[in-house]
């Protein structure tokens, strides 16, 4: 039995603001680096994005470029995007197929799918030269609930490990088959915190959100998740079927669904860089990618039941473009806290009992920067 809290039943009280330079500083964002982005599992995208043998992408991530495909035996795998050779970067498409191999289009060096080195021409001079020796550098993958997520550390701590709060958490909602619809990059001015904290905090839905607040209170929120690295909890669907612009579901449930889910959508933050959004009629995910201590990229993704792209009344547009306006007024918010967190007369101040879930991502990221 999973139990649910208000918000102002777990708020910490006397928890403030963080400071200043926590959005500022080019020191405390490269120390982010080392010990959140290198150190954490992070998510890459949906299993979507490569459905089939050969398909790939390439994610710019923390400062590594990484290649993400499907093999021929229909295994995702990621390499870092350098060859062995003199490192060059061998894919400059940000997504594509591949035949059945990779080639840098330096000197031709060539890579099956699994990152095995199977061409080296001219190499047959160097006298202990041998093949198996040079594969791609691999990096450490999971995939989870059909999102595939990368570790950069040499001996990451186990994934079963870190997810067990989750790992079982959302079985029912058919993630791994769902599809893709629409996917919107943002680049936002803003520290990629601000964009946490807005997440995890529907206190100011009323000034900034009206078209959501009329049909999901503001203060309906209750929480099951409330300290660590999984935050989150659900708010309820007021006097529509969905949040949809027409309030309208605009596709069928995306699970096998009943009583208090259909009119409940589930939020949980994922440290360090996923946002999932769990409707009844689709589900919202975003990505985030921390550019510098002012900059932020933000990829958001909806996706459906695969059925539902076959059947009658299926109208996607009316939730993706709801939920675009929202994001883009978030957006708009966390850029002008960042102006205000710039000037000299900005200093902590206190939560509301409103925010607990914002204050707790504060505590497990400052507990992060410790290590």
């Amino acid at each position: 039995m999973v139990t649910f809290y208000k918000p102002e039943q777990t708020f910490l009280s006397g928890s403030k603001t963080l400071a200043r330079e926590y959005y500022l500083s080019p020191e405390i964002f490269t120390m982010e680096q080392e010990r959140i982005f290198t150190k954490q599992w992070f998510c890459a995208g949906h299993v979507s994005r490569v459905p089939d043998p050969g398909d790939y992408f390439v994610l710019d991530a923390h400062g590594e470029s990484i290649i993400v495909l499907r093999d021929q035996h229909g295994e995702i795998r990621a390499f870092y995007n350098v060859c062995r050779h003199r490192g060059t970067y061998m894919c400059e498409e940000s997504e594509g197929r591949f035949s059945k191999s990779i080639q840098c289009p330096y000197h031709a060096w060539t890579y099956s799918l699994d990152g095995k080195l199977i061409g080296a021409p001219l190499m047959k001079g160097v006298g202990d030269f041998n093949k198996d020796e040079f594969p791609l550098h691999a990096v450490h993958l999971q995939i989870w609930e059909g999102f595939i997520f990368l570790n950069f550390a040499p001996a990451p701590e186990p994934f079963e490990n870190v997810f067990a709060p989750i790992l079982d958490k959302f079985k029912g909602w058919n993630l791994p088959i769902l599809k893709p619809e629409r996917r919107i990059t943002y680049d936002v001015n803003a520290n990629w915190k601000f964009i946490f904290q807005n997440y995890n905090d529907c206190y100011h839905c009323p000034p900034v959100h009206p078209q959501l607040a009329r049909i999901s209170s503001y203060d309906s929120g209750e929480n099951d998740l409330i300290q660590g690295s999984f935050i989150g909890g659900f708010m309820t669907i007021d006097k529509a079927d969905s949040l949809t612009y027409s309030g309208r579901a605009c596709a069928i449930p995306v699970a096998d669904l009943s009583g208090e889910d259909l009119q409940r959508v589930y939020y949980y933050s994922i440290a360090p860089n996923m946002l999932l959004s769990l409707h009844p009629d689709y589900v919202m995910f975003h990505t985030i990618w921390a550019q510098s201590p002012r900059h932020t990229i933000i990829h958001c993704e909806w996706l459906f039941h695969p059925e539902a792209f076959r059947r009658a009344g299926f109208n996607p547009s009316d939730g993706i473009d709801f939920w675009d306006e929202t994001n883009r007024q978030d957006w708009h918010m966390c850029e002008l806290s960042q102006k205000g967190v710039a000037s000299r007369a900005y200093q902590p101040s206190p939560y509301s009992p409103r925010e607990a879930l914002p204050a707790a991502f504060d505590r497990n990221y400052l507990e992060r920067m410790k290590d």
